[in-house]
C-alpha cells in the first residue's frame, strides 16, 4: 500500500466519522473533539506504514548494490587472474624462444670451430715443413727467406707468422740478441733449442722455420694464435 492511498483511507475515514455524528443529532462540541481524536492516531498509523514502506525499498536498493560491486569485483579478479596468467605464459615462451636460440648460437660456433681446425690441419698437412727439402745456400736476401717460409707456413697463417719475424728480426736468419741470447728469424731463446729441428740451425732459415712453426702449433694453437698473444704481452 503506497503512502497516499493510506493517507486517502485514514482521511476518507476520518469524514465518514463526522458525517455520522452529524446526523445522529450528537453534540457538536464533543462530536467533533472526538473526530479529530480518532482522525490524528489513524493517521500516525498511516505515516508510520509509509515509512516502513520506504525502508524496505531502501534496504533493497542497497542489497541490489552491493550484489552488484560483489559482482563487478569478483569480474575484476578474473580479469587481473588471466591477464597474469597470459603474461606468464608470454614470458615463458620469450624465455624458451631466447634459450633456443642461444644454444643454436653456441652450437654453431662450436662447429665453425671445429671446421677451422679442420681446415688449418689439413694446410698444416700439406705445408712443407722439413727443411730438408730445400738446398741449403752460403746465404740468404730476405726474399729468398720469405719465399721459403710461404712454402712451409700454411697460407691462412702466413700472415700472422710474419708479423711475428718481423718484430723479432726483421728477416735476418742471423739475428743474434747478445743480452738474452736468442737467436734467428723466431729468436728462440736460447738459439740452442732450434738444434730440435737440425744441426744447422745457425745458417738454414728453413730449419729455423721449421722449429718456429712447430713451437707455435705445440704452444699456441698456430701462428696466429701466438701473434694474438704477442700483441698482448710484445713476447711470445
Amino acid at each position: 500500500m503506497s503512502r497516499i492511498s493510506v493517507r486517502g483511507f485514514a482521511v476518507a475515514s476520518a469524514t465518514a466519522v463526522t458525517t455520522v455524528g452529524a446526523v445522529v443529532g450528537v453534540a457538536s462540541g464533543s462530536t467533533q473533539q472526538g473526530t479529530a481524536e480518532a482522525a490524528e492516531p489513524a493517521a500516525a498509523d498511516a505515516t508510520l506504514l509509509a515509512d516502513i514502506s520506504a525502508g524496505n525499498q531502501t534496504q533493497a536498493q542497497t542489497a541490489s548494490l552491493t550484489q552488484q560491486a560483489d559482482a563487478q569485483s569478483t569480474a575484476a579478479d578474473a580479469a587481473a587472474k588471466k591477464a597474469a596468467e597470459e603474461a606468464a605464459r608470454k614470458q615463458a615462451a620469450e624465455d624458451a624462444a631466447a634459450k633456443k636460440l642461444a644454444a643454436e648460437k653456441k652450437a654453431a660456433a662450436e662447429k665453425l670451430a671445429k671446421e677451422r681446425e679442420a681446415e688449418l690441419k689439413a694446410a698444416r698437412s700439406e705445408a712443407r715443413s722439413d727443411a730438408g727439402d730445400f738446398a741449403q745456400q752460403a746465404s740468404y736476401t730476405i726474399a729468398e727467406v720469405q719465399g721459403i717460409a710461404r712454402q712451409m707456413v700454411p697460407a691462412g697463417e702466413f700472415q700472422c707468422f710474419s708479423n711475428i719475424v718481423d718484430h723479432e728480426s726483421s728477416w735476418n736468419y742471423q739475428a743474434s740478441n747478445p743480452s738474452s741470447g736468442a737467436y734467428g728469424l723466431v729468436q728462440a731463446l736460447p738459439g740452442s733449442k732450434m738444434a730440435s729441428a737440425g744441426e744447422d740451425w745457425k745458417t738454414n732459415p728453413a730449419t729455423q722455420i721449421k722449429w718456429g712453426l712447430n713451437y707455435m702449433n705445440d704452444r699456441y694453437g698456430g701462428p696466429c694464435g701466438a701473434w694474438e698473444f704477442w700483441q698482448a704481452n710484445n713476447w711470445y
